[in-house]
């Protein structure tokens, strides 16, 4: 069969991904074997993929690949997440260009088209999924809103509420004024913002005298109902017990103290809005102070404001800060840098409020979940990035908000009486028969809680769930699947996600749900910032593997990507990956093209390259099996390219040259399938079709499937000297290049060493490769020799017209050169001596350039060395 001349990767990819799903490879059913099991973090079922999706997603195929060929019974768990917030956003978004709005049509119409999009745009992600060429089993899919893991959220919800750990109250609580829902904790995100301190000063009762207030939001003023000031600070100690009126309103409010004040905080004074901060909220509870709402839902002003009512909170902050300005009362104003909390899911400013919502107890939860990752149960990596983050939050956790405003979700299981009686049960029929055995009679009406649950309470579920541990407790499959083995997940959410897992798993079957937990960085751009819509530096995936090659693109993912560190993608590691496909496809190439040059007496001049690579192979597959152990997969990448590119294609293969005997091409092509099989959990389309392009395969003859040998032992000793052959060659060929000598001109090469006995199996390489002609063995530097040094062996090059060749232009060529290589240097020995770039530079940039240094050290000594000889 002809070997094309290019990779042609989308036919290539199409093909094997449909070949592996009629053979259901990605199928798993419990057997014998011992479980390897991956669940998906759940992407939303709004989304597409991201490069953090990529990312993530691709090591989990990596993971399950590996697994898969070492004779686990892999199983990858697909599906998505409803995402309450954000689906309910564009269904929202999308009746409104239609002129509709929600409330209007009703929550049974509503949630109708909220299906409808789901149908319509929730299958986009797994079409992307499989062209990255993920091996989930797609049979598995599973989705939050499902019927039975419905019924699996209402039952858990059930039960923490009779065990007496859900609750419903009214709290101050997140809230997100464009979704129009609460949020936990876990939801806001703090950034760093440019704001205005308004120094305002409330006229004191009595007195014409004012006491000033700093504030960076005028507009709640017409909230607040007191002023706090610090017991001990002198400057209003005759103040405390005192009144002040509210600037523009006039409405009378205490003036207290408390040690919570900062004296050193703009002026000491603290205005308490107990309806907008949550400190004001627990100092007002404390000092039994009114509370007043001077905000909508929507974040207008309330008519409890009195002023600017119906209109936005940052329209009315300007308008305020004017009048205030007018009236007489603002002081002064000063810019400042402090912190907002924005939704993230909506991306508003969050509101502080006040509201009733239903909450789950999480300090009883997190103590076990604590111990789990304490004691090692569940083995996080890197573990030196994220235990102690981990442990802070599971010692500061707080009580959950898990209930929604929102219809797109699981409906909270409560029902209410006219009085105001709450029914929780896992059905309308159930709570009508509490409620009626309750209350004695049967006439009785009900109606359900009209918020949904956190999304994440569906979520925390997910590695139970999709085994039907909760709706089916000790199903054949949940026992053999469960606990699952790795998790693969963002750092951004240990805390929505990863430790709720660990309560939910150990609560609920007592068991942890995942041995390791494996954290990805943040895919940055090449520049560091993090990759957004808004910045337009996030490339789109769909086209990058249609451009490149879903293998290349894991490749360039996958490169430079070292556990838990942010990601850098540069496109050119997607070149990078497509160079390399196109060098895996010409070693194809060569050695099928020596099927035809065979011949079968003839007898290689030495075996040291089959005897060398054999050794440095096993080397390799046994340094695999500790990377993988460790989740040092970018590394294990790093070096298998280098053993490909460098040490077969470049080196291997090189020696082999012009063609093998028989045997010798069959041990070749079996390097290759090896290291086609140690490469397919990376790029797994391309070495399928080597491997079938290779030899003629029986029908379930499939990389994919087939195991990976374990390693035997390796000779360091020889793989030593492949290395230092390797070395020699290279050195001998970069000094030809300086002097100039043509390739080909006649030389002799000397070779002081007292380690002789290294050379002598490799002497026909040397030979063949450098086309010297002769090879001498010297205890003495022989005159007029070019000198130069692998390790701690001294090569000279001995050539008739070394006199001719040492011209003066050749010297000032190589001085010339020598000048720009030290100036080079110096400025990489500049940036890696200034503290600045150390603390802030990524691992893999201050090692690349230390790689440039020893690059460029070597360099100038040769041509010194090369000086020394001419001069």
């Amino acid at each position: 069969m002809e070997i094309a001349k290019t990779y042609q990767h989308r036919s290539v990819e199409a093909k094997w991904y449909a070949h592996w799903l009629e053979k259901e490879y990605f199928h798993s059913s419990p057997d014998s074997r011992q479980p390897y099991t991956i669940v998906i973090p759940p992407p939303n079922v709004t989304g597409v993929l991201h490069m953090g999706h990529a990312l993530n997603e691709t090591i989990q195929d990596i993971l399950i690949r590996r697994a898969r060929a070492m004779g686990y019974n892999a199983c990858w768990v697909p599906g998505a997440d409803h995402a309450s917030i954000a689906t309910e956003a564009r269904v929202v978004n999308q009746l409104k260009a239609q002129g509709i709005r929600k409330q209007d049509i009703g929550r049974e119409a509503f949630l109708q088209h909220a299906w409808e999009w789901k149908e319509k745009y929730g299958g986009i992600i797994y079409e992307q999924l499989k062209k990255l060429g993920c091996s989930c089993d797609w049979q598995r899919t599973t989705f939050t809103l499902d019927d039975t893991y419905s019924r699996a959220v209402i039952r858990v919800f059930v039960q923490l509420y009779r065990e007496r750990l859900i609750y419903r109250g009214q709290r101050m609580i997140n809230w997100d004024p464009l979704a129009l829902t609460a949020l936990s904790d876990e939801e806001v995100e703090y950034r760093e913002v440019q704001s205005t301190l308004f120094y305002v000063q409330y006229p004191l009762e009595g007195s014409t005298d004012r006491i000033t207030v700093a504030t960076t939001r005028p507009e709640t003023i017409l909230g607040d109902v007191a002023i706090a000031v610090h017991p001990d600070d002198p400057r209003y100690q005759r103040l405390i017990g005192k009144f002040a009126y509210v600037p523009l309103i006039d409405r009378r409010i205490p003036i207290i103290a408390d040690e919570y004040v900062d004296q050193a905080f703009g002026t000491g004074c603290l205005k308490i809005t107990p309806a907008h901060d949550p400190n004001d909220y627990q100092l007002g509870i404390k000092h039994q102070l009114p509370v007043i709402d001077v905000l909508n839902p929507d974040g207008t002003m309330s008519a409890a404001a009195q002023l600017f009512v119906g209109e936005d909170r940052f329209v009315v902050r300007n308008k305020i800060a004017d009048l205030l300005q007018e009236k007489g009362f603002l002081a002064k104003t000063e810019t400042i840098i402090n912190k907002n909390g924005f939704s993230q899911r909506s991306n508003a400013v969050v509101e502080p409020r006040i509201s009733t919502q239903w909450f789950l107890k999480m300090k009883d939860l997190a103590k076990p979940a604590l111990d789990a990752v304490l004691q090692r149960q569940i083995r996080i990596h890197p573990e030196e990035r994220f235990l102690n983050t981990y442990r802070h939050w599971m010692e500061n956790v707080q009580d959950w908000c898990i209930s929604r405003q929102l219809w797109w979700g699981h409906r909270i299981p409560a029902w209410y009486d006219a009085q105001g009686n709450i029914y929780v049960a896992e059905t309308a029929e159930e709570a009508y028969a509490q409620a009626r055995e309750a209350r004695g009679t049967t006439d009785v009406q009900l109606h359900q809680d009209e918020d949904v649950l956190d999304t994440w309470f569906s979520s925390w579920l997910w590695p139970i769930e999709v085994f039907q541990g909760i709706t089916r407790p000790g199903n054949a499959e949940w026992r053999y699947y469960y606990p699952t083995t790795v998790l693969v997940t963002g750092q951004d959410i240990i805390f929505f996600w990863v430790a709720r897992m660990v309560m939910a798993g150990l609560h609920f079957t007592g068991e942890i749900p995942f041995r390791y937990v494996y954290f990805t960085g943040m895919v940055r751009d090449k520049l560091g910032r993090k990759m957004s819509k808004s910045l337009g530096n996030s490339p789109d995936l769909s086209l990058l593997i249609d451009q490149y090659g879903a293998d290349a693109v894991r490749f360039g993912i996958m490169i430079s990507s070292p556990a838990g560190n942010d990601l850098l993608f540069d496109e050119k590691g997607c070149e990078q990956g497509l160079h390399f496909c196109n060098k895996l496809w010409n070693a194809l190439r060569l050695i099928k093209s020596w099927e035809s040059k065979i011949n079968g007496q003839t007898q290689p001049a030495t075996d040291f390259p089959i005897k060398w690579f054999h050794h440095r192979l096993q080397a390799f597959i046994r340094q695999t099996e500790k990377d993988f152990e460790q989740f040092r997969l970018s590394e294990n990448l790093k070096n298998l390219y280098t053993l490909i590119w460098g040490d077969f294609c470049s080196t291997y293969l090189e020696w082999m040259k012009p063609a093998p005997n028989a045997d010798g091409l069959q041990i070749t092509k079996s390097y290759f399938e090896t290291l086609l099989q140690l490469l397919h959990p990376f790029m797994p389309f391309i070495t399928e079709e080597i491997y079938h392009q290779l030899s003629p395969r029986d029908a379930n003859d499939d990389l994919i499937i087939k195991p990976i040998p374990a390693a035997t032992d390796a000779d360091e000793e020889i793989v030593q000297q492949g290395l230092l052959l390797k070395d020699v060659i290279a050195a001998v060929r970069q000094t030809l290049q300086v002097h100039q000598i043509k390739a080909k001109q006649p030389y002799e090469l000397w070779i002081q060493t007292t380690q002789r006995e290294k050379y002598e199996t490799c002497m026909p390489i040397l030979i063949s490769q450098l086309h010297v002609q002769n090879i001498v063995f010297t205890d003495d530097a022989p005159e007029q020799a070019i000198r130069t040094v692998v390790g701690k062996d001294i090569l000279y090059i001995r050539m008739p017209e070394l006199a001719s060749a040492a011209s003066d232009h050749q010297k000032q060529n190589l001085e010339k050169e020598l000048h720009y290589l030290k100036d080079f240097l110096q400025k990489i020995e500049d940036k890696l001596q200034n503290e600045r770039f150390l603390q802030h530079a990524k691992p893999e940039v201050v090692e690349r350039e230390q790689k440039k240094k020893q690059d460029t050290l070597e360099k100038i000594r040769v041509i010194e060395e090369t000086l020394r000889t001419l001069s």
